[in-house]
């Protein structure tokens, strides 16, 4: 995986998120410390952290991305914890429906994901209906100045489609790591 990350970065990736729910904090954050040694020194791809500003502060990664669950640390929060630092932090926040994308904009977020616009498919078998291209373009003019990227069943075939909605980017998981094996 962190051979595959390199890659990526080496590719033009914009960012990496690291979204390990199921690691130890010792395992998460040996992760992304090989992650961010292997990516290009210096390059412009930013690492970000899922729901851990702890081990995004520790390791040195560029911030963190928010899911919009009640109870989670807040863009300001976050954004409080790095300043303290004397660092500046990229903040995205998982968002799902157009009233997560107003909080996000209202508390200041680098960058919302939207998701899932096509769907969540596992097996070929669709777990999480998407939401549709309308959804998103409502999103991104809601989102205002804030780049909201597409997620949720993007392919290579369908990710222009999300641009010509609004999106900045599309964001994925299997589109890229299956590019890169």
């Amino acid at each position: 995986m962190v051979a595959q990350c390199a890659e990526l970065s080496h590719d033009g990736l914009d960012f990496l998120l690291i979204r390990e729910k199921h690691m130890t904090t010792r395992e998460l954050t040996s992760l992304a410390q090989n992650i961010l040694k292997a990516t290009k020194p210096g390059g412009a791809m930013q690492v970000l952290i899922a729901r851990r500003a702890d081990i995004a502060v520790a390791t040195g990664a560029q911030g963190v991305h928010l899911s919009a669950h009640p109870g989670e640390l807040s863009v300001s929060e976050v954004r409080r914890v790095f300043e303290r630092l004397g660092r500046e932090a990229f903040i995205s926040v998982a968002c799902h429906a157009l009233g997560d994308v107003q909080r996000a904009r209202e508390e200041g977020a680098s960058a919302i994901l939207f998701a899932p616009v096509f769907g969540k498919n596992v097996d070929g078998v669709e777990v999480v209906p998407g939401v549709g291209l309308d959804a998103l373009r409502a999103a991104c003019s809601e989102a205002g100045e804030i780049p909201v990227f597409a997620l949720g069943g993007v392919t290579s075939a369908n990710a222009a489609e999300c641009v010509r909605a609004g999106a900045k980017g599309v964001a994925g998981i299997r589109m890229f790591f299956a590019r890169s094996s």
